[in-house]
C-alpha cells in the first residue's frame, strides 16, 4: 500500500502511520525489485535455452545474457540454470588415438588455429548424418579467423565431388586472394588429383593433418561435434531434404549469425568479422 501511494504522500509519513520503520520498508522494496529483476532474467535464460536447442552452458549463457543487457556472470548464470532445471545437451566424445605418421601434403598449419585476418586459412572436413532415407554426408569449409562456415555441401556419397562442391561454394562466396592455405585430413576426397588441381588453379596452398591425428584439424572436428550435440541431438530426420534444410539453418543462421563463439571474443562469427573491418573495434569487445 505504501509503495502504491509513494507519489502522493511522503514515505516517512505513511511509515509512521502504518507503524513501520522506514529502513524496513526500503529493505522490503529492494527485495521486491531484486525479485522482479530475477524473474526477468530467469525468463531470458529459459528463452535462450530453447532458442539454442539447449546447447549453451553457463559460460555462453552468461555471454548471451550480457548481450541482452543483463549483467550476469558465469556462476550466476549457472545458478539460474539450475534454478530453472535447465541442462545443456551433451554427448560423450572420444577421439581415436593417432597412428603412425604418414604425410601426403606437409602439415603447414601445425595447429596454428588463429590467423591474423580472414581468408588466410581455411579448414575442411566431411561428416555423416543418419536419416530414415539413409546416410547423408556433409562437407564444410571454415575460415579459421572468425570460425565462420564459408562453404558447405550435401551428398549421398562421401566423394571428391562433395568436397569440391563445398570448396567451390566457399571460393564463390569469399573470392580469396592467392596464397590462401587450405587444411584438411588425408581423406581420399582431399588427396584426389581433381581436388589438388582445383587448389592449384586458385593459387591455394595445401596443408594436411598427420595420418590418424584428428587434433591437427581440431577446430572443424569440434564444429561437427557441436552440430551433432547442439542441433541434431537425438532426432532422426525423415529424409535427406529435411536434413539438408535443418543443417543449412544451423550453418547459415544459427552458427554463423547467432551462436556465441569463444574464439570470436564471445560473438557470433559473422559479427566478429564485421567488427574486424574497423580497426580497434574487436579489441573493445569485452
Amino acid at each position: 500500500m505504501i509503495q502504491a501511494m509513494e507519489k502522493a504522500y511522503p514515505v516517512a509519513l505513511m511509515c509512521r502511520l502504518a507503524g513501520v520503520a522506514r529502513s524496513s520498508y526500503y529493505a522490503w522494496r529492494s527485495r521486491q525489485g531484486r525479485s522482479n529483476r530475477d524473474a526477468t532474467v530467469l525468463e531470458a535464460v529459459r528463452r535462450i535455452h530453447e532458442e539454442t536447442r539447449r546447447s549453451y552452458g553457463s559460460r555462453r549463457m552468461s555471454q548471451a545474457l550480457r548481450l541482452l543487457g543483463h549483467n550476469v556472470g558465469r556462476y550466476r548464470a549457472r545458478s539460474l540454470m539450475r534454478q530453472a532445471r535447465l541442462v545443456r545437451s551433451k554427448r560423450v566424445h572420444r577421439y581415436r588415438a593417432a597412428q603412425a605418421e604418414s604425410l601426403i601434403a606437409p602439415n603447414l598449419l601445425a595447429r596454428r588455429f588463429d590467423p591474423a585476418q580472414r581468408d588466410q586459412v581455411w579448414v575442411g572436413d566431411i561428416t555423416f548424418v543418419q536419416t530414415r532415407q539413409g546416410w547423408l554426408y556433409v562437407a564444410v569449409v571454415m575460415d579459421l579467423y572468425a570460425r565462420r562456415v564459408v562453404g558447405w555441401a550435401f551428398s549421398q556419397h562421401a566423394d571428391t565431388d562433395l568436397a569440391l562442391k563445398a570448396l567451390r561454394r566457399a571460393y564463390d562466396h569469399r573470392r580469396p586472394p592467392p596464397g590462401l592455405m587450405f587444411h584438411s585430413d588425408q581423406g581420399c576426397q582431399y588427396t584426389s588429383t581433381r581436388f589438388l588441381a582445383e587448389l592449384r588453379a586458385r593459387g591455394t596452398i595445401q596443408s594436411m593433418s598427420r595420418r590418424g591425428n584428428c587434433w591437427d584439424n581440431a577446430v572443424v572436428e569440434r564444429f561437427f561435434r557441436s552440430l551433432k550435440n547442439e542441433w541434431i541431438g537425438d532426432q532422426l530426420y525423415v529424409d535427406h531434404r529435411h536434413a539438408e534444410q535443418d543443417i543449412t539453418d544451423y550453418l547459415v543462421d544459427f552458427y554463423n549469425h547467432r551462436r556465441l563463439h569463444s574464439a570470436a571474443k564471445g560473438l557470433p562469427p559473422a559479427r566478429f568479422e564485421a567488427l574486424a573491418a574497423y580497426p580497434g573495434a574487436v579489441s573493445k569487445v569485452a
